[in-house]
């Protein structure tokens, strides 16, 4: 079961502020998840993020959540601070 892989603006900002090298990796993961469920490295969150997921890429992390047959990425950055809204 393939899913269509939305990206939020918010993210999407979030990743034009990476650098190059961060930014494919990140691109590729992202990639990954069409794939969903079949993804490995993928981590439910809990406590007040409960209903979202993360993979990450070295120090960084894509969090997104599903939404029917799409998946919502919503949030791209450096794991220090990154679950904290």
């Amino acid at each position: 079961m393939a899913v269509s892989v939305k990206i939020t603006p918010e993210a999407l900002e979030q990743a034009g502020r990476l650098d190059q090298p961060i930014y494919s990796r990140i691109q590729k993961a992202i990639e990954r998840l069409e794939n969903w469920p079949r993804v490995s490295g993928v981590k439910a969150l809990r406590g007040r993020q409960a209903g979202h997921f993360r993979i990450r890429t070295g120090d960084y992390g894509v969090q997104f959540r599903l939404e029917g047959q799409s998946l919502i990425v919503e949030k791209i950055g450096h794991r220090d601070g990154f679950y904290e809204d």
